[in-house]
């Protein structure tokens, strides 16, 4: 008889380092690619994998990711398959959820009632793909209280991550540490490390007893990162799974393996970047493994007018339903649903969210416009970063970003 497995989704990151982007949302709530929001690359590949009963744990800001996960995310219920969202219920006491720990020890009635056998919990925020049920296979054969999803990272970027030492056997956790500046390299490749992806496969028993221990602690942080995985690592019962051996039917020698924390602004824009290659470096075309969203009923998207330089194409882009180019030119970006592009604008290595609308003779470099921003006739970002500095977000990498609805200035 196949194991009982609930999968539980900790999406109440407040998400400060991709603000303005996060000022009215939750961070897994911020579009990606066009279509997509962040969760839902979580839920696809659970459900992708059979994991069809799933609680995604929401605290900040958190309506519109309510409304996208009620309106999308349905199961057939004859079978008892759910995704639902379950903000802090205040079960334990007048509080809010205290760390990702804390967010599990209050949430352990959804546990008692589903009586798995073993607890995926995953994060709601990383852009990838992964087939779960390998990492749940290993994790049963293994014994092990937890295991936990490691990527492979150069020595010299320890300092960034969340680094997973491991023993002589390549697979027990020695030691769980927050971004070293003297990790030690794995035992099959001195030069690389296991960078924690934020993934853990729990046995129940072994969840429920580290989380109750945990919570008796006033002095912890209550985090599952930085308090239950290094409490098991301690008793010798956690265990990594290397990403590199997760087979994902459907992807290629380039975009296999792929995995990106868009914490952000820049990352954010990156692993957008990542999506428009001539052979992607992550490939939202694979349909062997769909990344699944709402898809509203809009009409494809239109390019329009074709008089001298008037005329509307898109170039190394990905234009969503909805679209409309019209006579302008939109190169290396990403575009949503409902953009409007007027007439000799110039859109190059840019996101653009649903519902912006750049005006006649625009020029945008090298930024992300969030939901409904209006850019009048003649205007430009970009083009100076010091001006703009003086009136929108600008990253360190020099991407300006304009926050949902905010005026932008001729």
């Amino acid at each position: 008889m196949a194991a009982k497995v609930l999968a539980i989704v900790l999406a109440g990151g407040e998400g400060k380092r991709l603000m303005p982007l996060t000022t009215d949302r939750a961070k897994p709530a911020v579009p990606f690619g066009g279509m997509y929001r962040m969760v839902d690359f979580v839920l696809s590949n659970l459900a992708n994998a059979g994991y069809l009963k799933i609680v995604v744990l929401t605290q900040y800001k958190s309506h519109s990711l309510d409304r996208h996960i009620t309106k999308t995310w349905r199961m057939s219920t004859l079978l008892g398959n759910y995704v639902t969202p379950v903000p802090a219920q205040q079960r334990r006491g007048p509080w809010w959820f205290a760390g990702s720990a804390d967010a599990i020890y209050q949430s352990f009635n959804l546990i008692y009632d589903e009586q798995p056998d073993y607890v995926i919990v995953f994060g709601a925020d990383h852009i990838y793909r992964m087939d779960p049920r390998q990492m749940v296979e290993e994790h049963i054969a293994s014994g092990a209280s937890v295991t936990v999803a490691g990527i492979r990272q150069p020595l010299s970027t320890a300092d960034q991550f969340g680094v997973i030492e491991v023993g002589e056997d390549g697979r027990r956790i020695r030691a769980f540490r927050e971004k070293p500046t003297d990790a030690v390299g794995l035992p099959d490749a001195p030069d690389e490390i296991y960078a924690s992806m934020g993934n853990y496969v729990f046995t129940t028993r072994a969840l429920i007893d580290a989380v109750e221990r945990d919570a008796e602690d006033r002095s912890s942080k209550h985090d599952m990162g930085g308090s239950i995985i290094p409490m098991l690592v301690e008793r010798g019962e956690a265990n990594v799974y290397d990403f590199r051996d997760n087979e994902v039917p459907g992807s290629t020698d380039r975009d296999r393996g792929y995995w990106r924390d868009v914490g952000t602004l820049d990352s954010f824009y990156d692993a957008h970047m990542d999506l428009i290659n001539v052979h992607p470096v992550f490939n939202l075309y694979n349909f062997d493994w769909p990344i699944y969203t709402e898809q509203p009923p809009y009409p494809p998207a239109k390019f329009v007018h074709q008089w001298g330089e008037r005329v509307g194409r898109a170039v190394a882009s990905m234009v969503s339903p909805g679209a409309v180019i019209s006579g302008s030119l939109v190169e290396n970006s990403i575009v949503s649903p409902k953009v409007k592009v007027h007439s000799w604008a110039h859109v190059d290595g840019s996101v653009l969210m649903e519902g912006v609308e750049v005006g006649r003779h625009a020029v945008i470099r090298r930024a992300i416009l969030d939901k409904n921003v209006q850019v009048p006739e003649g205007a430009e970002i970009g083009v100076d970063l010091e001006r703009d500095r003086q009136r929108y977000t600008v990253s360190d990498n020099g991407i300006v970003v304009i926050g949902k609805g905010q005026k932008v200035e001729p």
